[in-house]
């Protein structure tokens, strides 16, 4: 049998390509274009059930049918959301024979924070602000995925968050590009590692802006000033795609009256002409089928036409492709066939080079032993452990001692589900160690830990779509009494040496489709905390969640904080291991916390404006200061820094100083400080922020130990895009540069001022 160019392995992924690519059809074409979501376990219902569901479902229940038709005539790249190893084989077998060349599948999913080992949640894991920390969660949530037969996440989402009330401020960093782009890198080398065969493709999100969605509402469109957009929301994806991210995908929103995936100045002269991009794009879900929609395009032939003619190469749809009309826009001349061979020519190149064409079915037998890897579990413990903020320890109420009798109080404390936080879908909630658990465990003998659930956790007024498709998820008994439950709760309080109280929101009021109006604590939750307090004993909050939530009854009257975030498969390990004193939180805010959600949007990095002097008194009813700043977090420790040095202390535009401090644990404790830069330009030809972060490290510090820490400050860290002179500067100026534990201006820090000169 005639070997073809494309089968030899001897040749380069690109050579393989262009044969490949001569031989198809403009149909075969426009299939390889083409991802379908497969909603189904592989067992198709017959006739008779199908004529008893409503029209919805039986589209819905139809729909692994119609996607296995088109596997069957090559009508299909890729496929996402089959996790199955064995479902993944016969689908895989189908697409290969019902291609005419044997063309395999890319299969994708949503491996956010973990696979089957959840990790802490992604802001949680930007609140380690330790790269390497995420490039561990992600490589050991690539080999558990890839064993499945997943090739390819939709993650990192890299998208900066400055309103908390969206709801997926929880898959991202949080709101500073600094971080985020750090962050969004370290992600990027942990899912791709080498390329090998336990490392999957990396595919950041979504391109670009969707973090600034309008009132915090997901869906809804961007308006982001060009000055903002290339100074803060375009970093952290720059930083992804030269980490060596080999996929992006776009976003749904308009931005700035332009739908992002029909955009050609983002997705060709940004990402491709300026960020050297050479990976291929994918849409997010139906966001080609949107441009028609949302009123861009006249119909789906000129969505598709529009979407590829902006540099979109695959769209992601549950239905009736666009893309599948490529061949008639080609012939209406809406499109040419040279650019969708560009398209085609991106995702076969990303074929060949994972391997498919050689290797394209899951090893089943092997499968297991991935997934039940301890190693993977130790990883979750570990990150869990560096995520956690300490927000408030008033008379060092923490970490507990001999403590003979402890009330852990609140739903969340024990609810699997929740402890892993959203973003999940092939999770393991028994083996997951609520904070319950792990308290009770770490307790030992001669101490008493009791639970009560106290109140409910809450409810939400539109259900989360994302509920139907979860497994392990709390269900609260039709007889369960509040008022009893909370007097119950109270009275162990009452009885004990110390009370716990976990607070926060259920996973599925987080995440996609869960924006908030609100901060405010769900249900009867800060009234339970109240009477909790009321009763004397000595009470720790435990805040569960993935945003900042109102806070300002707690912080004045309940001693000690701790953001615990959704800490995932070992979280309540971590927990009590920092309840208890075994390690000491390290963790810092990766956003700017506000006192009240009619504060939001709140960041740090603001400018000073007409009259800075009276930043504070902006609202007339309450201090316009956030509850806590961007970078905070407490420790058992107690850090001091030394005089912060600039070497040299003058410097010409274009040159670079190395910013050097030391710091001292003055504790006798074992612990880690973020320490963090921050600079502010005096004059130049635009304003600038108050303050912005230009690098951080964190360190391990034994008692009493000293280090010295140093930074660079160079032309990439000092030039900003000035919407003055529409392009990229750098001033002959005067820059102030602290170092601190945070960016709180009234908090410990230390600073100089850097001269440049023209």
């Amino acid at each position: 049998m005639t070997t073809l160019p494309f089968q030899d392995a001897a040749l380069s992924p690109e050579e393989r390509t262009e044969d490949l690519l001569s031989r198809l059809t403009l149909e075969e074409k426009a299939g390889q274009l083409t991802q379908y979501f497969y909603f189904g376990d592989g067992d198709l219902p017959d006739e008779a059930a199908l004529a008893a569901m409503p029209e919805e479902a039986r589209d819905f229940a139809m729909q692994p049918r119609k996607v296995e038709e088109a596997l069957g005539h090559g009508g299909a790249g890729s496929l996402l959301f089959v996790a199955d190893p064995a479902l993944h084989n016969r689908l895989q077998r189908k697409a290969v024979e019902g291609s005419r060349w044997g063309i395999p599948l890319i299969f994708g999913f949503d491996v956010i924070h973990g696979f089957r080992t959840i990790m802490p949640v992604p802001i949680a894991m930007a609140a380690s602000w330790d790269p390497s920390t995420a490039t561990n969660a992600q490589a050991a949530a690539a080999r558990e995925a890839r064993a499945v037969g997943i090739h390819w996440t939709f993650a990192p989402m890299v998208d900066i968050a400055r309103d908390p009330r969206w709801g997926r401020i929880v898959e991202g960093a949080g709101e500073d590009a600094v971080l985020g782009a750090a962050v969004a890198a370290a992600q990027v080398r942990g899912f791709q590692g080498e390329g090998g065969a336990e490392s999957v493709v990396s595919g950041p999100k979504h391109f670009a802006g969707y973090g600034a969605a309008r009132g915090g509402r997901d869906y809804e469109d961007s308006e982001i000033s060009d000055s903002e957009l290339h100074n803060v929301y375009l970093k952290p994806f720059r930083a992804a795609i030269e980490a060596g991210a080999g996929n992006i995908m776009s976003a749904y929103m308009d931005l700035n009256g332009v739908p992002a995936s029909g955009n050609r100045w983002l997705l060709t002269d940004i990402l491709r002409d300026e960020f050297g991009f050479d990976g291929w794009v994918v849409s997010d879900a139906n966001a080609v089928r949107s441009l028609e929609a949302q009123h861009f395009a006249r119909d789906l032939t000129d969505a598709g036409a529009r979407a590829l003619n902006a540099g979109l190469d695959m769209e992601m749809c549950m239905f009736d492709p666009a893309y599948g009309r490529l061949p008639e826009a080609i012939a209406a001349g809406l499109v040419s066939e040279a650019t969708l061979d560009q398209a085609v020519r991106r995702v076969l190149v990303a074929k060949f080079r994972l391997g498919l064409f050689e290797h394209p079915f899951v090893e089943e037998d092997a499968t297991g032993a991935v997934l039940a890897d301890a190693g993977h579990r130790e990883v979750a413990r570990a990150a869990a452990e560096k995520v956690l903020v300490l927000l408030k320890n008033e008379g060092g109420l923490l970490p507990l001692t001999s403590q003979q009798n402890l009330a852990v109080i609140g739903q969340l404390a024990d609810s699997p589900r929740d402890t892993l936080g959203p973003w999940v879908f092939d999770h393991d909630v028994d083996e997951t160690v609520t904070i319950f658990d792990g308290l009770r465990a770490r307790a030992g003998d001669g101490t008493t830990v009791n639970y009560a659930p106290g109140v409910r956790a809450g409810d939400r007024v539109y259900g989360s779509m994302f509920d139907a498709m979860d497994h392990g998820l709390p269900t609260t008994p039709d007889d369960f009494d509040d008022d009893a439950e909370l007097a119950r709760a109270v009275e162990l309080a009452r009885t004990s040496d110390v009370a716990l109280v976990v607070i926060g929101q259920n996973q599925n009021m987080i995440g996609e489709f869960a924006s908030s109006s609100t901060l405010d604590l769900p249900g009867r939750q800060l009234e339970l905390l109240q009477a909790v307090v009321e009763t004397g004993t000595p009470t720790v909050a435990l805040v569960m969640s993935g945003r900042p939530l109102d806070l300002r009854w707690a912080q004045a009257h309940v001693p000690a904080i701790l953001q615990v975030w959704y800490p995932g498969t070992r979280g309540g390990e971590a927990v009590a291991a920092a309840v208890f004193g075994d390690v000491a939180p390290g963790g810092k805010l990766p956003f700017t916390w506000p006192r009240t959600v009619g504060q939001v949007p709140m960041i740090y990095n603001h400018y000073r404006t007409f009259q800075p002097e009276n930043n504070d008194k902006r609202y007339w009813d309450e201090e316009s200061t956030p509850l806590y700043v961007f970078g905070h977090g407490l420790s058992y420790a107690e850090f001091g820094y030394g005089d912060v040095q600039l070497e040299p202390s003058t410097i010409r535009v274009g040159e670079a100083t190395t910013v050097a401090v030391q710091v001292t644990n003055n504790s006798g404790i074992n612990a880690d400080e973020v320490v963090q830069l921050y600079i502010h330009q005096r004059h130049g030809e635009s304003t600038r922020p108050i303050r912005e972060l230009k690098g951080f490290e964190r360190v391990t510090l034994a008692g009493g130990e000293t280090r010295t820490v140093r930074f660079r400050l160079g032309a990439e860290e000092l030039r900003y895009w000035s919407a003055a002179s529409r392009g990229w500067v750098q001033d002959a100026t005067e820059i102030d540069v602290w170092v601190g534990g945070s960016s709180g201006i009234t908090e410990a820090v230390k600073s100089t001022v850097l001269t440049v000169e023209g």
